[in-house]
C-alpha cells in the first residue's frame, strides 16, 4: 500500500529538483537587474572623492594646436589654485559626440579650466573629433593605453571630474554630460567648488 503513494509523490519532487537551477538563475538575474541595471550609473560612488587628483603627467595630443601653438598635455601642477573640469573622452565613444557641444558651451565660462584626457584613441581620430566640434580644452593629455584613466578610477568613457582649487577631486559624473545633469548637478558642483577657498 505504501508503494503507490511513493510513486505519486516522486514526480513533483523530481520536477522541483529539475526546476531548482532555473529558479536560482532567475533569482540572481533579478538581483543583478535591481541592484545594477535599474540604477543610475552616474550615482556610482568614487573612492577618489575628497582625495588629491592623481599626479599623472600625460603627453599632449600630438599635432593638436591652438593659435599655432601645441595644446599642452596633462600636468597635475595645473590643478593648484584653479577649479578644473576634467573630461575623459574618445572619438570612438558615441555619448562623447553627444556631450561635445555642451563642453564647448562650458568652455565659455572662464572661471574654471577644462582639461581633457583622450582615452585609448588614435591621434588622427581624436584631432578630427576636436576639429569637428571645436576644442573646448585648455590642455589635452593623451592616454593611449588607458593607464592614467585607471588611476583616475574611470569605469568607461565619458566621465567628468570636478577638481577644486586645492587639487582635490570634489565630484565625479559617470556617463555623458546632458542638459539635465549639467543644470541639475554639474553646474551646482562647479559653483560649490568655485565658492570654496575663494
Amino acid at each position: 500500500m505504501s508503494e503507490p503513494s511513493t510513486s505519486t509523490n516522486s514526480p513533483p519532487r523530481r520536477t522541483f529538483l529539475v526546476a531548482l537551477p532555473l529558479i536560482a538563475f532567475l533569482a540572481l538575474a533579478a538581483l543583478f537587474w535591481f541592484r545594477l541595471g535599474s540604477g543610475d550609473p552616474s550615482k556610482i560612488p568614487s573612492a577618489l572623492i575628497g582625495r588629491p587628483a592623481p599626479q599623472t603627467t600625460l603627453p599632449p595630443l600630438e599635432g593638436l594646436q591652438n593659435n599655432g601653438a601645441q595644446v599642452p598635455g596633462l600636468d597635475p601642477a595645473a590643478f593648484k589654485g584653479k577649479v578644473s573640469l576634467v573630461n575623459v573622452w574618445a572619438s570612438w565613444c558615441v555619448p562623447c559626440h553627444d556631450e561635445a557641444p555642451l563642453l564647448t558651451e562650458l568652455a565659455k565660462d572662464k572661471r574654471f579650466q577644462l582639461v581633457g584626457i583622450n582615452y585609448k584613441d588614435a591621434v588622427d581620430n581624436a584631432r578630427r573629433f576636436l576639429g569637428r566640434y571645436g576644442n573646448p580644452f585648455g590642455s589635452v593629455g593623451a592616454d593611449p593605453n588607458g593607464r592614467a584613466s585607471i588611476e583616475w578610477g574611470v569605469y568607461g568613457v565619458p566621465e567628468t571630474f570636478v577638481v577644486g582649487r586645492e587639487g582635490t577631486i570634489v565630484y565625479k559624473l559617470v556617463g555623458p554630460i546632458t542638459p539635465a545633469n549639467l543644470s541639475g548637478v554639474l553646474m551646482p558642483e562647479l559653483e560649490k567648488a568655485l565658492k570654496a577657498g575663494s
